[in-house]
């Protein structure tokens, strides 16, 4: 399992992965679920994946070549004109691949699903975040809707209802995914650190700051202590509930 979530903001996108795979409790292993498509001063595009691991290395590696090599160059994640276009060159790629493994049908079309965060900013447009199905359709966040989670996403999503701010500063973002991952990672073992973050600020058409937090990390140990310690504060504090006579 997984557990990804791209954040829109007033300044730029904030997203984050975590990197466990597992096909059971004694095959588990690290794979990177985030990966960046840059022309420096013209776009960052960053791409999360969640499910088959066979499909979406596929996906990128396939966007990644045809970056690469001019006889490859059509079509070409780096020569697209808007984000929206970028989208559906992610879903077209996503569902070439899953057609390609698929051989019985809609029963194997499902096991090679997958489903894709992409997000970034490409010159002459305003900073985008989509959300791809395997079908190869896709949903752009707004207003309404300004976060995107793939994967595991149950655990996590109260404390990004009910935290999130436009508003907020990056580091703040950050803090706010780390309590939605610690949430994520007490629930369920198929989500597991190391957590890779990146960060886009808008207007600067380049990958921003980027880390990993990995196991044993001092300001997680914080996080995930002071969240489980302000929940039990907070619990405490709530009026006791009276049996009826």
């Amino acid at each position: 399992m997984t557990y990804c979530v791209g954040v829109q903001l007033n300044r730029g996108i904030v997203f984050m992965s975590d990197t466990r795979t597992n096909s059971g409790v004694d095959n588990i292993s690290t794979f990177r679920k985030m990966f960046t498509f840059e022309t420096p001063g013209d776009r960052s595009i960053t791409i999360m994946t969640s499910g088959n691991l066979a499909t979406t290395q596929a996906v990128i590696s396939l966007l990644q070549e045809r970056s690469k090599h001019p006889s490859e160059r059509s079509p070409d994640i780096l020569q697209v004109e808007s984000m929206f276009q970028a989208a559906r060159l992610v879903g077209s790629t996503l569902k070439e691949v899953i057609a390609q493994h698929a051989d019985y049908g809609q029963q194997a079309d499902s096991a090679f699903g997958a489903t894709l965060i992409v997000g970034g900013q490409i010159k002459g447009g305003e900073p985008r975040l989509y959300l791809i199905y395997p079908e190869g359709n896709f949903i752009e966040a707004s207003d309404d809707t300004p976060f995107f989670q793939i994967g595991e996403t149950k655990y996590g999503r109260p404390i990004l209802i009910r935290a999130y701010d436009p508003d907020m500063s990056f580091e703040e973002a950050i803090k706010l995914l780390l309590v939605s991952f610690d949430s994520t990672i007490k629930a369920n073992l198929s989500v597991a650190l190391p957590l890779d973050w990146h960060v886009y600020e808008s207007e600067t058409f380049r990958i921003g700051l980027v880390g990993r937090v990995e196991s044993g990390d001092a300001y997680f140990e914080v996080i995930s202590n002071g969240w489980g310690g302000a929940l039990r504060d907070a619990f405490n504090a709530l009026p006791g509930f009276e049996m009826p006579d």
